[in-house]
């Protein structure tokens, strides 16, 4: 059975990994286009592109500015697949495209649709504090995220999980699913849930206000927010340290229920803990990253850091909740 494989960040990359490295037969790689990075404006590659390159370089790669383009259907086309597979490409699929396979057309999606169409289901599902997640493996369809279910698996979300530890997961999940969809298709026994879309919620792209802290927020609101932007871009605030302006990431938390002070006063910072007030219930920060310094655990932080530092309220914004945030 031949398959054409969509996608670009390293989600995508490991199920590329998987799909050829189980045999199946992936004959060729379609990726976003390489985009200036930094200063130099240097080309930075995809993840999908850089395994393509590294692990299967005789797999034909495109990298197509629109798949809208002539050319690119053409190039297609002449593969001759039974299976298009798309995993977080980054583009919407054009409706010319999904005619174009034998049998259909696959999306790998990260939540348990209908809940959380869109492009961040995983960042929102923490954000929202969810104690469940998933992933559903869609028949695609000219609307988005909208196909018919033909594999869906649940999992928990357990209270101190960040955005890494749960795409690692949902990853793990979705290789095996996708395969078992890809063998049920060769044996001919698929099965096809319609999505009931009066359920369906949509959430927006993630953008960089979004890991603003605002501890005038209640601390499971912070807490999750934190998780949800960990380890990267790490959700953050401004502190004075040493009569200097810096940013402070923070990628671990705890929340300290029944403790009060006023949002975004410290209540203690000592050489174990540093606990910061908010709107509700307090925090305890359990790893930071200084700006211009490396990620830490709270205890190495404040070996070094013993001067107390002021949160700057004024560089706070209003929380996520009420900027898109789906519930």
């Amino acid at each position: 059975m031949n398959v054409v494989f969509f996608g670009t960040p390293l989600f995508a990359a490991q199920v590329l990994s998987f799909l050829v490295n189980h045999q199946v037969q992936v004959t060729a790689i379609v990726t976003r286009p390489d985009r200036p990075q930094g200063r130099t404006s240097a080309p930075c590659f995809s993840a999908v592109k850089q395994i393509s390159r590294t692990q299967f370089p005789n797999i034909p790669l495109y990298q197509p500015n629109k798949t809208s383009d002539f050319q690119f259907e053409k190039q297609i086309k002449a593969h001759k697949a039974d299976l298009f597979i798309v995993a977080a490409y980054g583009e919407i699929i054009g409706k010319h495209l999904l005619t174009i396979p034998k049998l259909s057309c696959l999306n790998i999606h990260p939540s348990l649709l209908p809940k959380y169409r869109g492009a961040a289901p995983i960042h929102f599902a923490l954000l929202n504090g969810d104690r469940q997640s998933g992933t559903t493996i869609i028949e695609m369809a000219p609307k988005m995220d909208a196909g018919a279910i033909l594999k869906q698996t649940t999992v928990s979300i357990p209270p101190e999980m960040n955005f890494q530890t749960l795409e690692n997961h949902l990853c793990q999940v979705s290789c095996r699913d996708i395969l078992t969809v890809i063998q049920a298709f060769e044996k001919g026994d698929v099965q096809k849930i319609p999505q009931d879309h009066s359920k369906a919620t949509y959430v927006k792209k993630i953008n960089p206000s979004m890991a603003c802290l605002d501890w005038h927020q209640p601390a499971t609101v912070l807490h999750n927010q934190i998780r949800a932007f960990s380890p990267r871009p790490g959700a953050w605030c401004r502190i004075t340290f040493k009569g200097q302006l810096k940013r402070l990431k923070i990628t671990r938390s705890r929340i300290l229920n029944g403790l009060f002070g006023p949002s975004g006063k410290t209540i203690r910072y000592d050489q174990k803990s540093w606990i910061i007030a908010c709107g509700q219930d307090a925090l305890e920060l359990l790893e930071v990253q200084l700006e211009g310094k490396s990620r830490m655990i709270i205890k190495d932080f404040l070996m070094g850091h013993t001067q107390i530092p002021h949160l700057s309220e004024n560089m706070t914004t209003p929380s996520p909740k009420g900027e898109g945030f789906s519930t």
